[in-house]
This record gives structure tokens, sequence and C-alpha cells, in this order.
């Protein structure tokens, strides 16, 4: 991923995962103990994204990623802004969250744009176990002013479907746009493919 996102090792594959984004730094870190202390984990980041909220990431067995995830839940309600629980995460989801970018030349991009972070994932995982479609890129929170955006290609049939699922699996308070591009430019295609940060393709340090 091109932003400062979670780190995982792209060849872990964890049966669930679980993430938290609080408004809350201070909150955010007195959740992550909580939640370590609660039950053993394979995966464990938790860390700041801008603009000024906390993310905790966890991955491991189910049970004990559940357990996690509750007590996380108990520690900071009033200042969570979202969460996800993925029992059995798509493989694909984990290796976008390592920082790999799967770029096919096909017919049709699909974007989804969201709010928080969880909600970015929950799409990109929901989308890419729903339909036929690659999964291109994830992006969170840095750069975008704590927004989420995920990016599927496709022929064009299995892309709309794979943001029609995306999109009844997320809230209205969740979402900002979808889009689907039945064929993209080959310029801009190009462009998109060597990084979707404006300030890389500029040579920006970041």
């Amino acid at each position: 991923m091109a932003d400062s996102q979670v780190t995982l090792s792209p060849v872990t594959i964890d049966p669930a995962l679980a993430l938290l984004e609080f408004s809350s730094i201070a909150a955010g870190v007195l959740a992550a103990d909580a939640m370590v202390k609660k039950a053993p984990l394979d995966i464990i980041r938790a860390g700041t994204v801008q603009p000024g909220r906390f993310l905790v990431l966890v991955g491991g067995p189910v049970a004990e990623v559940e357990e996690a995830l509750k007590a996380g839940l108990e520690a900071a309600p009033d200042v969570l802004n979202d969460h996800i629980f993925l029992p059995g995460v798509h493989p694909d989801v984990v290796r976008a969250l390592a920082g790999e970018r799967s770029i096919k030349t096909d017919d049709a991009l699909g974007i989804v744009e969201t709010i928080t972070v969880p909600a970015a994932i929950h799409a990109a995982d929901k989308g890419v176990k729903g339909a036929s479609v690659n999964l291109m890129e994830i992006r969170l929170a840095d750069g975008l002013g704590g927004k989420g955006i995920v990016f599927f290609t496709g022929a064009v049939a299995d892309v709309e479907a794979a943001l029609d699922i995306t999109d009844s699996a997320l809230e209205a308070k969740q979402k900002v746009r979808r889009v689907v591009i039945s064929q993209l430019h080959a310029d801009l295609a190009e462009v998109l493919h060597a990084g979707s940060h404006f300030g890389t393709q500029l040579g920006w340090r970041r």
C-alpha cells in the first residue's frame, strides 16, 4: 500500500481478522492493551493514522480474535468510530493489507470509497469473496483524510457484482461513493497501475 498503514507479513494468512478504529489515541492504546491481555493472538498491529485516529488490528484463530475484539469494544465504546470482525478473511485482503498491489489488465475498474478504515477492509473482503474480481489495491486513512479506498478490476459484470455486494454489506454512514468504469483509458490505467497516490507520481518524499 502506498500509505503508512498496518504492516503484515504477506505470507501470513490467519483464519480471522479484527480491526477497530478509535477517534481517541489514548483510548485506542488502552483498548489495544485490553485486547492483547484478553487472548493470545498471532498478529497485533496498533498505531496512529490521519486525521488523529488510532487503529488496532489483530489476527489469529477465530475464538481468540473474537474474545480480543470484545475486550476492545468494551474498553472505549464512546470513541469507537467503526470496527470489523472477519472470520475466514480472504487471503487477497491479507496480501493487500501487507502492501501488495495486484495489477491485471482487465476491462473494468471498480472503486469503493468509505468513511472509515474498517469499512474499506470489509468491502474488500466481501467483494473479492462474492465475485470473480481482482483486488488491485486497498488504501487506508493516511493521505485520505481517514477514508478508505478499494480498487477492483475484472470483467464489467463481475466488477458491478462486486460493488453491489459491497454496497449491501456497508451501512449508509460508512459509504462515500462507488464507481464502475467499464473501460479505463489506457493512459490513466498506466498511471493508476503505477500507484494511486498523487504525490508519488510527482516524486514527493513521503
